[in-house]
């Protein structure tokens, strides 16, 4: 936290200019965000941020482990399992929610871990009009791993794009105008010239992939995949091809990584911000101070299906042979460590990774809340909380 900063913004604050950078966001990704968006950016010193940055490298590569991939092959479900594969994750994202440690001081506390894209395009147009809008000095970075606006791009475009033409890449999404990352989707349009096409549209001919691009039928040579297996199980959705066929198409962000390095990976860690956490079919009995535990889907999103101090009856009602495919974590006991005009506020960190030639850290997303959890659901009706940029200055 830099204090000076936190007071100077407040203290320049104005509704004004607060939707004036909403309209600009709005503006920039031609749709306006489908969640709620926060009055405040939140300002970090160097060392804290990177410091974050390197933990969550730290976290991932622990999972490069042969006897942790082994075991996270097997968590892959039969139908997410196919050739084409990169080798690595192209898109990872480590979250950590801020916590006081005994001393007062504030700590990070690893919240999940993904293998699934972020909103590289949206989260660089948030900052920008944060910056604009309220007039932030241009000494205030908003990139990390050394990355300025156009390294930002061409790092971000080669994972997305492997070379290949935008127009023989696709953002592959169910139903992507109804998604209320729908913004981030324009955006990659607009940046990296990939378009956003439903899974209903993409046709298969013998081992190969097309989508109607303007009236003409356009061969697929790579997905940019952001369908969630999660969503594509409940909605029932069928896909036009099998993830397990041969098809002649490459994956940036192949849908078996998003099993392999998620909240299935965060027992096999050993890091200092992990929060204790058990596969729920190596529990013998809730800890006595269960509230202070939260109960874990591994493969729900966006926070689905977690319960808080869970009982006795809800353990009872997972049987037997699901359980493994459950997690009881340490809750974080998040601290309200951003002050602000309506109260301090708590504050969860995404590191966005980037792996192509090497695993770097691009950008940092924020969110911000003061419910149990940092979703829409939990924050109703509040103010200075939701999606936020974080801005990054040097140590003095």
């Amino acid at each position: 936290m830099i204090p000076a900063r936190r007071r100077s913004f407040n203290e320049a604050w104005t509704e004004e200019r607060y939707r004036g950078m909403l309209a600009s966001v709005s503006v920039t990704a031609g749709a306006v965000p489908g969640f709620p968006v926060s009055e405040t950016p939140v300002f970090f010193t160097r060392s804290f941020i990177d410091g974050l940055a390197a933990t969550g490298a730290e976290l991932i590569r622990q999972l490069e482990s042969p006897a942790l991939v082994a075991v996270a092959n097997e968590a892959v479900p039969d139908r997410f399992a196919g050739p084409n594969e990169d080798p690595v994750p192209r898109f990872v994202q480590v979250d950590f929610g801020l916590v006081r440690g005994p001393d007062g001081a504030v700590q990070p506390r690893l919240v999940e871990l993904q293998a699934f894209p972020s909103l590289y395009g949206m989260q660089r147009v948030l900052a920008d009009a944060y910056r604009e809008a309220f007039a932030l000095p241009a000494s205030l970075d908003v990139y990390l791993g050394g990355l300025d606006s156009v390294s930002y791009e061409a790092v971000v475009g080669n994972a997305i794009l492997g070379g290949h033409d935008p127009r023989e890449v696709v953002l592959m999404e169910i139903n992507p105008r109804q998604q209320k990352t729908w913004p981030d989707f324009a955006i990659t349009e607009h940046v990296w010239g990939v378009r956003a096409v439903d899974t209903s549209a993409v046709r298969r001919i013998g081992r190969e992939l097309f989508y109607d691009r303007d009236g003409r039928l356009v061969r697929i040579r790579r997905i940019y995949n952001r369908v969630i297996p999660d969503e594509l199980e409940r909605q029932g959705v069928e896909l036009p091809f099998d993830y397990r066929d041969d098809l002649d198409v490459e994956w940036a962000g192949h849908p078996a990584w998003y099993f392999r390095i998620s909240k299935f990976s965060i027992p096999w860690l050993r890091h200092a911000s992990v929060p204790r956490t058990w596969f729920l079919h190596e529990v013998d009995r809730l800890p006595d101070d269960r509230e202070h535990f939260v109960l874990k889907p591994l493969f729900s999103f966006a926070g689905g299906g977690i319960v808080f101090g869970p009982t006795d009856g809800d353990i009872a009602a997972i049987p037997e042979e699901d359980r493994r495919h459950y997690i009881l974590q340490e809750r974080i006991a998040f601290a309200p460590v951003i002050d602000t005009p309506h109260g301090p506020t708590q504050a969860e960190i995404r590191i966005m990774y980037v792996w192509t030639d090497e695993l770097r850290p691009v950008m940092p997303l924020i969110r911000m809340g003061r419910g149990k959890m940092m979703g829409v659901d939990h924050n109703k009706g509040l103010q200075w909380v939701g999606a936020s940029a974080a801005f990054i200055e040097d140590d003095a």
